[in-house]
């Protein structure tokens, strides 16, 4: 069988160098592009992307996606025959105070994207959304045939619109798309940004920790290796056209009119707060003193995964405990920062 190329987008971010990694490792060769953006510390990525440069099959590209022709000229020479798309500005809160930056990566960036595909057709395209996209639905386990319109932060509605932009294509010109919806995702190398990364950070410090909603809160903790597991057997569940409604199964969110499907790739369980917190805790042979805050805006109270789609396209389900993963993003992060 030739060697397949992928080409990832977002490869020195959390999740996208793990992917490349994965990829890698089953024989691909890789195109990672990143803008190497300083929205947390670029050093983190660039200890990622050094890790990546070491396997000869990877190239990198270190340009943002929306950059004119970048992406076209990069299809027509590489011919990718699969697209993960996960480069996006990131954050909900961040979101509400630069708004234009999530417009400029995540709209403008897909939409370069989905025209280099359209002039050089992969075999399949994966494209990032979140489970931010079931915005105000109070229904769970979220599933992906359920409405979501009501998106509440900004991020969300761009990647939103980002599905809606590769529904578009994916009708139009016959590419096959899956979106997938990921929830909470946590492990070594995670985003500075996120909770695990500045409860561990704060508690170590001797800081409090910043609990929104008064601690009511809930979240599918989704560890990294099983959402790039997921991502991996996704690649080779290619959707196709169905001739009719009546060909597409219960359950599956499979377009009628195009090869086009949106996935969710979470734990399937919802976690308390309180309960991350503990382990965290426990991790660290410490005690978090609390610092207890309102709700932030454009924040949700709780995210819940229905996975079964996903066991059916593929046949696994992500299963990491939540304390056996916080407990490998506390180690790493001790031996990474030397404390």
């Amino acid at each position: 069988m030739a060697q397949r190329t992928a080409l990832v987008t977002g490869s020195a971010g959390f999740i996208g160098s793990f992917v490349c990694r994965r990829l890698l490792r089953d024989g691909f060769r890789v195109i990672g592009i990143d803008s190497m953006s300083d929205y947390y510390d670029v050093a983190l990525k660039e200890r990622r992307q050094a890790m990546l440069l070491q396997n000869e099959g990877f190239r990198a590209v270190n340009q943002p996606i929306e950059t004119p022709r970048l992406l076209m000229e990069l299809f027509e020479a590489e011919k990718p025959d699969v697209v993960v798309h996960l480069a996006a500005q990131a954050g909900v809160r961040y979101s509400i105070e630069n708004p234009r930056s999530y417009l400029d990566s995540n709209i403008v960036g897909t939409f370069e994207l989905l025209e280099a595909a359209r002039a050089c057709p992969p075999q399949h395209m994966l494209l990032a959304s979140t489970s931010s996209a079931y915005g105000a639905n109070t229904e769970m386990p979220y599933r992906e045939t359920v409405k979501a319109d009501h998106q509440m932060s900004f991020y969300a509605a761009t990647k939103k619109a980002t599905e809606a932009m590769a529904h578009s294509y994916a009708h139009l010109f016959g590419l096959p798309v899956t979106m997938f919806r990921f929830f909470t995702v946590y492990g070594p190398w995670g985003r500075p940004d996120m909770a695990l990364f500045k409860f561990v950070k704060a508690i170590l410090e001797d800081r409090p920790i910043d609990v929104y909603n008064h601690g009511d809160m809930m979240r599918d903790f989704t560890y990294v290796d099983d959402l790039v597991e997921a991502i991996r057997l996704l690649i080779d569940a290619v959707p196709e056209r169905p001739e009719s409604k009546e060909d597409i199964a219960e359950g599956d969110s499979l377009s009628p009119v195009a090869p086009w499907r949106v996935v969710n790739i979470g734990n399937s369980r919802a976690v308390q707060l309180e309960e991350f917190i503990a382990a965290i805790e426990d991790s660290l042979d410490r005690k978090a003193e609390r610092n207890m805050l309102p709700m932030q805006a454009g924040d949700v109270p709780a995210t819940w995964a229905d996975a079964g789609l996903l066991t059916s396209l593929t046949g696994y389900a992500p299963q990491t405990d939540v304390r056996e993963g916080v407990q490998r993003f506390v180690d790493w992060y001790r031996d990474y920062y030397a404390v």
